[in-house]
């Protein structure tokens, strides 16, 4: 039965985390826009540190509470709203060249900040985790809950410290620039688009 719970854990973490999303976007990003992959290591382990948090919530059971709050739900996502929106403009405004002097713009504090507020803010990411991480777990007591919920922490610390490495492997490659240029402009239209969604909802 542990290896049921774990097999469960790795299957449904792979299922919510692969999904074209703010965070994955954000951790790509930047893991090519840096010229040492360990410059985006801030990045890479606040969005785990935040995941992890999430679904320990969610596996404590935090999820019955969230969702019956239908308060709750409208305040994060009316914050994640205008958040999506400042976030869309900021990945439209990016610089794609890859020097040194460049990626210093993306101090560690800022992805720090960046990172944490993605992960935090985003409504549909917290209702994803605590909603399906929550509930699945509720087939699991003791041990096997503890199983399921490292499973699923685990695929995440894997999922974005690979994105980063790929991030960082198209960043080496020639023309990046443009294509990071491009990639960042599709994103922004991606997060606007999640802005625009969020905020329909809200109506």
């Amino acid at each position: 039965m542990d290896m049921e719970a774990f097999v469960h854990g790795v299957i449904l973490a792979f299922g919510l985390i692969l999904p074209l999303g703010i965070q994955n976007v954000f951790i790509f990003n930047q893991g090519a826009m840096h010229s040492k992959l360990h410059k985006a290591l801030p990045a890479v382990i606040t969005a785990a540190i935040c995941d992890t948090l999430l679904i320990s919530l969610a596996v404590a059971g935090v999820s019955v509470l969230v969702l019956s709050m239908d308060g709750l739900r409208f305040f994060l996502s009316s914050i994640g709203f205008f958040f999506l929106l400042y976030m869309g403009w900021v990945m439209w405004k990016s610089d794609s060249n890859l020097t040194e002097n460049d990626g210093k713009k993306f101090t560690a504090k800022r992805q720090i900040t960046f990172a944490a507020s993605v992960s935090l803010l985003n409504p549909h990411a917290i209702m994803d985790t605590i909603g399906v991480i929550g509930t699945s777990s509720i087939a699991y007591e003791g041990y096997e809950k503890l199983v399921f919920a490292v499973a699923c922490i685990g695929i995440s610390w894997l999922w974005f410290i690979g994105l980063a490495i790929v991030g960082r492997q198209v960043g080496q490659l020639s023309k990046a620039s443009n294509l990071l240029k491009r990639f960042n402009q599709v994103s922004a239209v991606i997060i606007w688009g999640m802005a625009l969604y969020m905020g329909y909802q809200m109506i």
